[in-house]
Parts: structure tokens; C-alpha cells; sequence
């Protein structure tokens, strides 16, 4: 072989193994970004559900506070119905009693208050 020879195989090894290498460094780096866009990726869906859970608890909070709100409206509203109604069932038969004791008969009593006891003597005439 002669020097020409040697030298062209040299290059020739040479550049096979440069090769090499720039493709050995090439899937390292690919390899490497790969790993790096996993990663990233993981850490946007994990941000993703963090909002949206966050997102959900907001909702349901907000949705607590309008059924609680509702629940003390409807209830004083109930309240208010049962005060005007046992309000209205306190005057009927305080008319009632009235309309009895005129037509029935009179009452006549007395009443005494001793140390911690009421008397009371109550004598009823029918007419």
C-alpha cells in the first residue's frame, strides 16, 4: 500500500467514526430533550388539573353560598307566614272568647296574689 492509499483510508476511518460521535452526541441531545419535554409536559398537566380543581372548589363555593342564601330567604319568609298566621289565630279567638263571654253569661271572680300563689275564684253566670 502506498501512502495515498494509507492516508484516503485514514480520512475514511476517520470520518466514520466523527460520524459516529456526531450521531452518538445527536441521540444523547434528542434523548435528552425527550426526557426534558416529558417532564414538561407532565408539569402542564399537572398545573392544568391544579386550575381546574381550584376552578371546581371556587364553583362550589359559590354554589353553598346562593343555596344558603336561598335556604335563610325561604325560611323567613316560612317565619313570617307563621307569625301573620298565629298572629291572626291570636285575634279570632280573642274575638271568640269575647263572643262566648257576651252570649254565654258573665264572669264575675276576684283574684289574689299570696306570697307565691295566684287565688283566683271565678263564678260564672249562664243567661
Amino acid at each position: 500500500m502506498d501512502t495515498q492509499n494509507l492516508e484516503n483510508a485514514a480520512v475514511k476511518i476517520q470520518s466514520w467514526w466523527r460520524g459516529n460521535m456526531v450521531r452518538r452526541t445527536l441521540l444523547h441531545t434528542a434523548l435528552r430533550a425527550w426526557v426534558i419535554q416529558c417532564w414538561w409536559r407532565s408539569m402542564q398537566a399537572k398545573m392544568l388539573e391544579q386550575r381546574r380543581r381550584l376552578a371546581l372548589r371556587l364553583y362550589t363555593c359559590q354554589e353553598w353560598a346562593v343555596v344558603k342564601v336561598q335556604a335563610q330567604v325561604r325560611m323567613w319568609q316560612a317565619r313570617r307566614r307563621f307569625l301573620q298566621a298565629r298572629q291572626a289565630a291570636c285575634i279570632i279567638q280573642s274575638h271568640w272568647r269575647w263572643h262566648t263571654s257576651q252570649t254565654r253569661g258573665l264572669i264575675r271572680g276576684r283574684y289574689e296574689v299570696k306570697a307565691s300563689r295566684l287565688e283566683l275564684d271565678i263564678e260564672i253566670l249562664l243567661t
